[in-house]
């Protein structure tokens, strides 16, 4: 007879036996997944992230709405600023430290009054009514039917307005061409006298002055000249064929600048203009009676 205790190991065997076959069908324990909530760190993020490099202020911005001073618009050039203010591109250029004349930009602010103590043009100025009253360039009337002379016609309304101080006489000025005017002054549609004539005809300063602008940068005027008198008055000359003078050069009045033609022009013509302090005005009023 098997005994109790013998009885009672192989029970214990059994037991254990059983245990392991049961761990062994249910295979090794498995961890519960973890999820891994990290983004992917793309390519891109490892890029250094770009510094904003700050928006400079547009040059001259603190002159912004000052007397003397223009903000450029869209459109601008140098050139049109210049004679719109009665200026040299130059000086206006020089006065505002612009490093490339073809080059401005729209809010920069430029000066367009000499600076304080300097003069915008270097020439000799125009006599004023009182010297020219004596000159002997000063235009006599025509004879009278009976021999006497006719007594000087009086001023044009726009002589009379311009004074001694401004150093413009209108008895000095000179046509700039011999043909016909075919296009009066208008304000709005046309800023001057247009002149016809036959391609190659002279083109003659209307008075002294300095050249301050030879070129074709002014679109509707073509081959352009403008001229600088004094302080106050400048004149343009357009369309023309040939230009015969440089800038920063001195011309008289009644010298050949340019011959005429149609440069941005539909016929051969002279477009004349006269500034006062950058505005047009009538040249009819500057020019002897034909």
């Amino acid at each position: 007879m098997t005994s109790l205790n013998e009885l009672s190991f192989r029970r214990l065997l059994t037991l254990v036996a059983a245990g392991v076959l049961t761990a062994c069908a249910s295979g090794p324990a498995r961890k519960a997944p973890v999820e891994d909530r990290t983004a992917p760190v793309s390519v891109a993020s490892k890029a250094p992230v770009p510094v904003e490099t700050p928006v400079q202020p547009p040059q001259g911005f603190e002159n912004a709405g000052k007397p003397g001073y223009y903000t450029v618009k869209p459109g601008d050039t140098l050139i049109r600023i210049g004679l719109e203010h009665g200026q040299s591109s130059q000086d206006i250029a020089r006065w505002s430290q612009v490093k490339d004349p073809n080059r401005i930009e729209v809010g920069q602010v430029l000066r367009v009054v000499p600076p304080e103590g300097e003069s915008s043009v270097v020439i000799k100025p125009i006599s004023s009514p009182s010297v020219v009253a004596k000159s002997v360039n000063t235009p006599r009337a025509a004879a009278a039917p009976n021999g006497a002379e006719k007594p000087a016609a009086p001023a044009a309304a726009g002589a009379q307005a311009a004074s001694a101080s401004e150093a413009i006489d209108i008895t000095q000025w000179a046509w700039p061409a011999q043909g016909p005017v075919i296009a009066g002054f208008d304000e709005v549609k046309n800023k001057g006298l247009d002149i016809a004539g036959e391609a190659g005809s002279p083109v003659l300063a209307a008075a002294d002055g300095r050249v301050v602008y030879v070129g074709s940068g002014l679109r509707g005027y073509g081959n352009l000249i403008i001229l600088k008198h004094d302080n106050v008055y400048l004149t343009a000359y357009a369309h023309n064929q040939t230009l015969l003078v440089k800038e920063d050069q001195t011309v008289t009045k009644g010298q050949k600048i340019a011959e005429m033609g149609n440069s941005d022009a539909d016929q051969v013509k002279l477009h004349f203009e006269v500034r006062r302090q950058g505005k047009p005005v009538d040249p009819s009023k500057y020019l002897p009676a034909r």
